[in-house]
């Protein structure tokens, strides 16, 4: 039987109706309410026309509405897209036209960007979350429409979810992740680590990338709750998770470094949070033995929107020693690191390129086929990422294949050296690029933020570099900026760095 992602819902609503779905500020829903909300929500997207094969798109931050749609579109088969709320209007007009959204679902507070969308995109129908905002009212709308469950359209690999990625270099390409995509990978998170029955899930990281995305099915999977917090808010957060008695959450390592600095934590019952998933970035050490000081598991995890989510894990329990790994694949899912010119295999500790094999890849970008081919393999997915596997099994995330240095005919890997850095005293962040160098082609240069009321120095941390890295692969050069550009989902945008060091 071909799995239907919105049928998932109403699987768990056939066997949990009662339990907690879907909470957050002003609402609660069982599964059988959020069930019958998404078939609601299904049958106003018929009454609009909108029929198997089409694109919704989703402008909404973390909320039980943006889910709501989502599983309701694709029980009829529409494609949802998760909008990026961080996009300038140029960026999200381009996003729209480039899928073909007909239809568009926002919060109140995104009301000027929707008017502002009208004039720049072919989309037809706007529906506001809240009254009042030249547009359609969704809880209105929801009331005038059926409740009862539909016929699905669409399952198996058939698209289910568009997500446009990044776009650090270029514009962003729209992946395609279809209902088997998303069963899989719900099956890879909750069997490979610790997704009980009954747990409660914080869902502040956003729903538009795929680590804030991919949790809610693995929820659904294993009948757990989601709570949404809208914003991340540092300082208010430990209450959430006190007050929400919230299992587990997913982070990246700003978000952790932030939550720290939080007042009275430790006076805090912390007993129900578990364990904190953190991606986007390598976790530094110190950063795992704060939490770890708190009761606090922090659980690296390597993922990718062409992945649908999930590649790996490391756990506290592989071992400290194995910390700076990404840890092994998911369930159901394998890695095999290949030469980067070619479909052969690398041996054991060799780096090569990181390419994924399993149910979860993904069915390739939309409208550009040359994109998918350069992306998809005999059956895998090239990541693009360089990396190596020890005799262990354990995968090292070494760096971009394209931010590779490559310095007197030496590889140099940006993300080992920024790993030491971030190891520095008095460094907040860092990212490093290479220089264009006359005598050795490039040289490795380290943008630093120093953290408040640092002093460090240049030579504090090219000495820093010397004691933990082969002479090759030190930095030559420090400089210290007030921050470090990054886009709209916390990655360092390089090409900015190196246009000032060219």
């Amino acid at each position: 039987m071909e799995m239907n992602a919105g049928g998932m819902l109403a699987n768990r609503a056939y066997l949990s109706p009662e339990m907690e779905a879907f909470s957050g500020t002003g609402y609660r829903f069982t599964f059988k309410e959020a069930n019958e909300r998404a078939n609601r929500f299904g049958a106003l997207l018929k009454q609009h026309g909108i029929t198997a094969g089409d694109r919704i798109a989703i402008l909404c931050k973390n909320n039980e509405h943006a889910v709501t749609a989502l599983f309701g579109a694709a029980k009829n088969g529409v494609i949802a897209l998760m909008l990026n709320w961080r996009l300038q209007i140029p960026e999200l007009a381009y996003i729209l036209n480039d899928s073909g959204a007909s239809f568009l679902l926002f919060d109140a507070e995104f009301a000027s960007v929707a008017e502002a969308l009208r004039m720049q995109t072919a989309v037809k129908t706007y529906l506001s979350v809240e009254p009042g905002n030249g547009a359609d009212d969704f809880e209105g709308a929801l009331a005038d429409a059926s409740p009862d469950e539909p016929v699905y359209a669409g399952s198996g690999d058939d698209p289910a979810v568009l997500m446009y990625t990044s776009g650090t270099t270029g514009r962003p390409k729209g992946v395609i992740l279809t209902h088997d995509n998303l069963f899989w990978a719900s099956i890879g998170l909750t069997h490979t680590i610790d997704w009980s029955r009954g747990y409660r899930f914080l869902s502040v990281a956003p729903l538009f990338h795929i680590g804030g995305l991919a949790p809610v099915f693995g929820n659904i999977h294993s009948a757990c709750t989601t709570h949404f917090m809208p914003t991340f808010n540092p300082m208010n957060i430990w209450d959430v998770i006190v007050h929400e008695k919230i299992n587990f959450m997913m982070t990246v390592p700003a978000m952790l470094q932030f939550m720290l600095l939080a007042p009275d934590i430790a006076r805090k019952d912390l007993s129900m949070l578990r364990h904190i998933v953190c991606g986007g970035a390598a976790v530094p050490r110190h950063l795992i033995a704060a939490y770890d000081r708190l009761g606090i598991k922090v659980e690296q995890v390597y993922g990718i929107t062409e992945y649908s989510g999930a590649v790996t894990f490391w756990l506290p329990e592989m071992g400290m020693d194995k910390s700076d790994s990404s840890g092994k694949s998911v369930f159901h899912g394998s890695i095999r690191i290949m030469r980067p010119d070619g479909d052969g295999e690398s041996m054991t500790g060799e780096v090569g390129e990181i390419c994924c094999f399993g149910p979860q890849v993904f069915k390739g970008y939309w409208n550009n086929p040359e994109a998918t081919a350069a992306a998809l393999g005999k059956g895998y997915y090239r990541s693009g990422d360089m990396g190596r596997i020890d005799a262990d099994g354990f995968l090292y995330v070494v760096d971009r294949l394209k931010d590779m240095i490559i310095s007197g005919g030496e590889n140099i890997y940006p993300a080992e050296l920024e790993r030491v850095i971030l190891d520095a005293p008095g460094v907040a962040e860092a990212a490093v690029v290479g220089k264009p160098d006359a005598k050795w082609g490039e040289i490795p240069v380290a943008f630093i933020v120093r953290k408040k009321d640092s002093a460090v120095m240049e030579e504090e941390i090219i000495t820093h570099c010397r004691k933990n890295l082969a002479a090759y692969k030190c930095v030559k050069e420090v400089r210290f900026v007030p921050e470090i550009p990054q886009n709209s989902l916390g990655k360092v945008m390089k090409n900015k760095l190196r246009s000032h060091v060219a």
